[in-house]
């Protein structure tokens, strides 16, 4: 007889789990506890880099996150190289987040791969499922860009300040608005 999954072996897998699961609260409290290290630590220093290696899934030491930065697990977020990222950004990594190289984050942007059950009798439940996000090389997100669960952003991307980003936007557009329309291709020189 198979072995039911555990939470967190649902959440790792991108199926409904309850959140509130002990496994998980246990995770995002070293989260908490490693962020406000990272925190606390001016941007600039090399004092980040072990941390961000403990905290982050993938971290190169090129990158440049600035403060305040928050999440939920960390684990769940890969960055690539030369990722710099503006101030005050939230990523909840329920599910994978991934980001590409030389990627340009403005302040406040909201990255979500999590979602909750539409129907409001499931959703008390305290259910959950991780939608994966995946962000590809030389994408620039504006300040205030949000990103909502399950989509990719194409590489060479352009994601205006405020926008809304709902569904996937393709490699080398310009995308603005609530929801994100595509406005313009990009030619790369």
């Amino acid at each position: 007889m198979a072995s039911e999954k555990t939470e967190k072996q649902k959440l790792m897998n991108n199926e409904y789990y309850i959140a509130n699961d002990p496994e998980l609260a246990k995770d995002r409290s070293r989260c908490r506890s490693l962020l406000d290290q990272f925190n606390a630590i001016p941007p600039q220093s090399a004092d980040r880099h072990p941390i961000a290696e403990e905290l982050f899934g993938s971290w190169h030491r090129d990158n440049f996150v600035n403060i305040t930065f928050q999440c939920d697990y960390g684990s769940n977020i890969f960055f690539g190289k030369g990722v710099e990222m503006n101030y005050n950004c939230v990523f909840l990594d329920c599910g994978k987040i991934r980001i590409g190289n030389n990627v340009f984050i403005g302040p406040a942007v909201q990255i979500y791969a999590v979602n909750h059950p539409l129907d409001p009798t499931e959703r008390i439940t305290g259910k959950e499922i991780g939608l994966d996000v995946t962000i590809g090389d030389a994408v620039w997100l504006g300040g205030g860009v949000i990103v909502c669960p399950g989509v990719t952003i194409g590489a060479g991307a352009v994601i205006g300040a405020g926008a809304v980003v709902t569904k996937d936007i393709p490699p080398n557009s310009v995308a603005v608005g609530n929801p994100a329309k595509v406005i313009k291709t990009i030619t790369p020189s």
